[in-house]
């Protein structure tokens, strides 16, 4: 289950009235520095500028690939935890603007967690330590700590006592 925050509109679509949600200029300046962390190479400059300008936590030695895409609306509703990987092109909502109203939710990501390249993450889930998402996966739904998912339907394929087992036996 997603943990999302309902407003609902009137008239118009909710995305059309965006500025009545957001700042224009605050949305100016997560695209910019967004757009400038989508191509650093470097993951401790691209940290610092998340951390810094976007609000966005970020724990040590957590890596955001190439062209990782981090909410360009409210970044400071992600948490990511420590020694993470979140792999190329991996969209993270914290919104989404509908026809009738517009949701906003926190997404948290443990540490240790690999985030397989193209996955999209939902706003209001929470991916707990240890996990592992595979790629081109759409995170719907919360990811139990040391389990293995992967979809679209996100499915789990390996719970975290199946991962405990195959690690053992490796």
């Amino acid at each position: 289950m997603r943990r999302t925050e309902r407003y609902p509109v009137q008239g118009a679509n909710s995305l059309w009235k965006v500025y009545k949600t957001v700042s224009f200029w605050k949305v100016m300046k997560c695209f910019i520095f967004i757009q400038i962390g989508r191509i650093t190479p470097s993951m401790s400059m691209k940290n610092w500028i998340y951390r810094t300008f976007l609000h966005m936590k970020i724990g040590d030695k957590t890596s955001l690939a190439l062209m990782v895409m981090p909410d360009s609306m409210f970044p400071e509703r992600i948490s990511i935890g420590n020694n993470t990987i979140i792999g190329y092109n991996t969209t993270i909502l914290a919104h989404e603007y509908l026809i009738e109203e517009y949701r906003l939710g926190d997404v948290k990501i443990g540490s240790e967690v690999m985030i397989g390249a193209n996955s999209t993450i939902l706003p209001g889930v929470e991916i707990g330590d240890g996990a592992i998402v595979s790629a081109a996966t759409l995170v719907h739904r919360d990811v139990p700590a040391g389990s293995m998912v992967g979809g679209n339907p996100m499915k789990i394929i390996y719970t975290a006592e199946q991962m405990a087992e195959r690690k053992r036996s490796m």
